[in-house]
């Protein structure tokens, strides 16, 4: 078979896609300084993916996208601003990112790590909120050591 007839077609199941760049997004906010946790519940019920902790008290969200589809059906995203200082959509490499809006931060990661394509505005946290946020971070990511 000749090397020009032969065809490759990725193929991205949601779980792997999901993880890996769940991964990569987490690695990059340690990477940057912060402290992560996957998979925080807010107090409006809704989890975040990713939601990390700055050397200076402030606090990310990404919100991972699997694909086109996975951001199509969930309009849930506006509701994670409220708790915190920036909010970011974190990709795979192959997502269409025209497919996003415009304001959110994006970070385009995999399994080994990512980068910030676009910065996220900044939205300061109300002291009273922060310092409620900061707590129940500290004391989810306390609580997780002592699964182990």
């Amino acid at each position: 078979m000749a090397a020009s007839a032969l065809h490759l077609e990725l193929v991205f199941s949601r779980p792997e896609t999901t993880l890996s760049v769940t991964r990569g997004a987490a690695r990059l906010m340690r990477d940057l300084g912060y402290a992560p946790l996957l998979e925080v519940c807010l107090p409006n019920g809704r989890r975040a993916d990713v939601m990390a902790l700055g050397p200076k008290g402030d606090v990310v969200i990404c919100e991972v996208k699997s694909g086109i589809d996975d951001y199509r059906v969930d309009r849930k995203w506006r509701e994670y601003g409220p708790f915190c200082d920036a909010f970011y959509f974190a990709v795979a490499p192959e997502f269409p990112q025209g497919g996003l809006p415009d304001e959110p931060g994006l970070i385009v990661a995999d399994g080994f790590g990512g980068a910030v394509v676009r910065e996220a505005p900044a939205t300061p946290l109300a002291p009273a909120r922060r310092k409620a946020l900061t707590l129940a971070f500290a004391r989810l990511g306390a609580l997780r050591t002592m699964r182990a």
